[in-house]
């Protein structure tokens, strides 16, 4: 295929283009104390973002992965906390195990609710969610707010979810957010810092389900 530039692409076949890729992701790492069941969440992060410093900076609590991929083959529910998480995520092979994929923010009662405490709707998303999502995995990628009320809520005994990946990007409590869940002897997985997203915590758990497949 001529692009008509001078640049001449490695590849134009996708499998192709997302093998090197990976191969660059594992030549350019460098040294990392990831396990082997962690590092395919690390690569699918870094694939989805190309940054590095975000990637090595990814925390696990000890359950994670093991729990994930439980969650994902026991079919449990799928709590995100902004449409553009649940668009990202691989559907079929979600459903492949029966696990729907939920976000609850855009509900008529949850913006009534919202509009009615004078809070966000995130937190009201998350009250939400709890009472459907008993075991479920919560991706939160877009919400410091969402993860801070589901920390609370499980402090308080009234969630206890598969497994939280909170990788919220942001300035205001973003940061703080993920440091809250880090001290959370809950299956999460989560960043340092600043830097997160919706893309790279789809990344994360499409990489979960992925290992939910393989025998």
């Amino acid at each position: 295929m001529d692009f008509g530039t001078d640049f001449k692409p490695y590849t134009v076949q996708p499998q192709k283009i997302e093998g090197r890729s990976f191969e660059m992701i594992d030549e350019e790492i460098g040294d990392h104390s990831f396990t082997v069941e962690q590092y395919p969440i690390v690569q699918r992060v870094i694939h989805a973002s190309a940054d590095f410093e975000l990637g090595r900076s990814l925390l696990f609590h000890r359950d994670a992965i093991q729990s994930g991929i439980h969650a994902v083959r026991s079919g449990k529910k799928v709590v995100a906390d902004v449409q553009m998480v649940q668009v990202g995520i691989n559907k079929p092979r979600m459903e492949k195990f029966g696990c729907d994929v939920n976000v609850y923010i855009s509900d008529q009662d949850v913006m009534e609710e919202a509009k009615r405490l004078n809070t966000t709707r995130a937190i009201v998303s998350m009250r939400k969610a709890i009472k459907e999502a008993d075991g479920g995995i919560f991706a939160i990628g877009n919400a410091p707010t969402a993860l801070l009320e589901l920390i609370g809520l499980i402090k308080k005994g009234e969630a206890k979810p598969g497994l939280i990946i909170g990788m919220p990007v942001g300035f205001v409590s973003a940061a703080e957010s993920k440091e809250e869940l880090a001290k959370l002897d809950v299956p999460f997985i989560t960043n340092v810092g600043r830097k997160g997203g919706s893309t790279v915590t789809v990344a994360a758990l499409n990489a979960i389900s992925i290992l939910a497949e393989k025998v």
